[in-house]
C-alpha cells in the first residue's frame, strides 16, 4: 500500500508544487498518481467538512496547478493533467485516508492471495499510523497492518427505497408528468 511519500520522484516533486496551492485554497491534497501519460491530482475538502469539493474549486485548482507545472516542468514528456475529487467510493491508500474515514463502511482486499478471507467488508473502527481495525457485519474486530493491504476503498451505502404505496412513493407519482 502507498504511503504519503510515493517513492516516485516525479510524484513527490509534483506533490511539493501542488500542496501549497491546495493549502491556500483550504483544500486537502488527497492523492497524486502518475500512470502512463496521465498525472491525476485528487483534491477534497478538509476532513470533517459537510460537503464535497465543488466543480468550481476543481476548475480553479486545475488552472493553478497547470500553470505551476508548466513553469516548473516536473513531468518528463507529454502527459494529461486530471484534477478530480475522490468520489463517494474513494480509494484508501495512506494512513491519513483511513483516519478520515473512521466510522464508515470500507472494503479491504488483502495482499496475501492464499488467505481464505482475503476480502473483508465492515465498519472502520479505528486507524492508527501502522494498523487499522475493521468490524465485519456480525463478526469480531480485526486488526490489519497497512502493509497487508492490496486495495481498500469506502463503500457507499444506499438508503432504502420507499415501499410501493408509502407516502413518499405517492409523492413521487404526483410529481411525475402524465
Amino acid at each position: 500500500m502507498n504511503t504519503s511519500v510515493s517513492g516516485n520522484p516525479v510524484v513527490d516533486r509534483v506533490r511539493r508544487l501542488v500542496a501549497p496551492i491546495t493549502d491556500d485554497l483550504g483544500l486537502d491534497l488527497y492523492d497524486i498518481e502518475q500512470r502512463g501519460g496521465t498525472l491525476r491530482v485528487t483534491v477534497d475538502t478538509q476532513p470533517g467538512s459537510e460537503s464535497g469539493v465543488t466543480l468550481d474549486a476543481i476548475a480553479l485548482v486545475t488552472r493553478l496547478v497547470s500553470r505551476e507545472l508548466d513553469h516548473d516542468d516536473p513531468v518528463p514528456g507529454r502527459y494529461t493533467l486530471e484534477v478530480t475529487s475522490p468520489g463517494v467510493e474513494r480509494s484508501l491508500r495512506t494512513p491519513a485516508h483511513f483516519q478520515r474515514e473512521v466510522g464508515k463502511l470500507i472494503n479491504v482486499r488483502l495482499a496475501d492471495e492464499s488467505a481464505a478471507d482475503r476480502r473483508l467488508e465492515g465498519l472502520l473502527v479505528s486507524a492508527g499510523e501502522s494498523t487499522l481495525v475493521v468490524r465485519p457485519d456480525g463478526g469480531d474486530d480485526r486488526t490489519i497492518n497497512y502493509d497487508q493491504i492490496d486495495r481498500a476503498r469506502t463503500v457507499f451505502a444506499w438508503g432504502p427505497s420507499p415501499k410501493p404505496g408509502s407516502p413518499k412513493s405517492q409523492k413521487r407519482k404526483e410529481m411525475k408528468p402524465s
